[in-house]
């Protein structure tokens, strides 16, 4: 089994930063593309950015600049840096990866959700 496990949300004021990680746990051969996906009340769920396992990056244009995505291919890890936040960046952000497992499958995995609240 594969789990992923987000940590680092919570409240922060308009203008601050938090700092979103996610560590991806089992019996894991190997990822490919991570990501970060938020979904705010009453609304779809949304790509944030994503990086593939060579570091490509993608970003949502209403994170460009503000947030940067990084990962730790030795670690399994992905983290999301987030400065200026802005009220509307309130969300549950999630984690998401594909993962090659040890039995060689290959399946796409969501954390569990982390909430960010960002106060005007």
């Amino acid at each position: 089994q594969v789990q992923l496990v987000e940590s680092g949300g919570g409240l922060v004021q308009a203008g601050g930063s938090l700092r979103l990680s996610c560590a991806a746990r089992g019996s894991i051969f190997s990822i490919n593309a991570m990501g970060w996906y938020r979904q705010a009340p009453g609304k779809e769920r949304e790509l944030v950015a994503t990086i593939t396992s060579s570091g490509d990056t993608n970003y949502a244009d209403s994170v460009k600049g503000r947030f940067t995505i990084s990962r730790d291919n030795a670690k399994n890890t992905v983290s999301l840096q987030m400065n200026s936040l802005k009220p509307e960046d309130t969300a549950v952000y999630y984690c998401n990866a594909d993962v090659l497992r040890t039995n060689l499958w290959l399946r796409n995995y969501w954390g569990q959700g982390t909430q960010v609240t960002v106060s005007s």
